[in-house]
Order: C-alpha cells, then sequence, then structure tokens
C-alpha cells in the first residue's frame, strides 16, 4: 500500500473515532485512542504503537489485525465510559508489555512486575535498560487504570 494511501485511510480512523466519541457524549477531555495507536510522520521517532513505516511493511492480516484491535480498543473506551463495564480494568496495551492478559487484576500485575524486577534488576546480574523500561511501564501502567 502507498503511504500516501495508507495516511489517508488510518487519518479516516482518527475521524471516526471523533464521531463516535462525540454520539456518546464522550468530550475532548479524554485522549484518543488514535494516539497512542498511530504515528503518521515519518521522522521514524514514533510515539505511537505503530508508526507509519511499520504500517506499510506490514501484510494484508497484519494490517487488519491492528485495526481490528484499533476498534476493539475505541469501543473497550467507550463501554468504560458509559459504564457499561464496571470493574478496574488496567491499560491493555501495557500488560501486554508485562505478558499478562487484558483481564489481569492489581494482584497479578503485582506479582508479575516483582517477578520481572528481580530477573532485570542490575544487582542481580540484569539489563540496566530492560530494568528502567519495566519500572517505566510498572508506573505508567499503575496511573492508567481505566476505572477506579
Amino acid at each position: 500500500m502507498m503511504n500516501a494511501d495508507l495516511k489517508r485511510k488510518i487519518r479516516k480512523l482518527k475521524q471516526f473515532e471523533a464521531a463516535v466519541r462525540a454520539q456518546n457524549n464522550m468530550g475532548d477531555d479524554i485522549s484518543l485512542v488514535w494516539d497512542k495507536f498511530f504515528d503518521l510522520r515519518e521522522t521514524g521517532k514514533n510515539t505511537a504503537i505503530y508508526g507509519i513505516s511499520k504500517l506499510s511493511t506490514m501484510s494484508k492480516d497484519e494490517y487488519k489485525a491492528v485495526i481490528e484491535e484499533y476498534f476493539a480498543r475505541v469501543y473497550y473506551e467507550v463501554y468504560i465510559f458509559s459504564g457499561i463495564i464496571d470493574a478496574p480494568v488496567y491499560d491493555t496495551i501495557l500488560l501486554d508489555k508485562l505478558g499478562l492478559p487484558p483481564v489481569a487484576d492489581e494482584a497479578v500485575v503485582k506479582k508479575r512486575f516483582r517477578e520481572l524486577a528481580k530477573e532485570h534488576h542490575p544487582d542481580k546480574g540484569g539489563d540496566a535498560g530492560k530494568f528502567i523500561e519495566l519500572m517505566n511501564v510498572y508506573r505508567e501502567l499503575c496511573n492508567s487504570v481505566f476505572i477506579r
């Protein structure tokens, strides 16, 4: 797929999400899922999960999976906002970075973090870079509970 066509399609997803949010009276104070998923800059300094260079090299099936994941996340946030889901739920992207399922609760998150911290701690022979990354993911995860 040409980058120009791909960018146009990804931008349409942003418009779609804005329309879904408006339809559900979600307001503008909640950040878009699109911003976490997509970065269309060519600079290589992508701040999202899927940069344009990564998207342009995907197969049709990989691209389809990304779009399905995106739609699931958009509607997941709509359900949270509307109160359809009322249990504490963590950011599934961050849970995935720890190798945890989307339904992980606080105890599971804490346990997994401690396991990985022991494994990657520099004093125990682990990689300092991986340990810092782990700490950042855990800190962000603790601050990302969708419903408190």
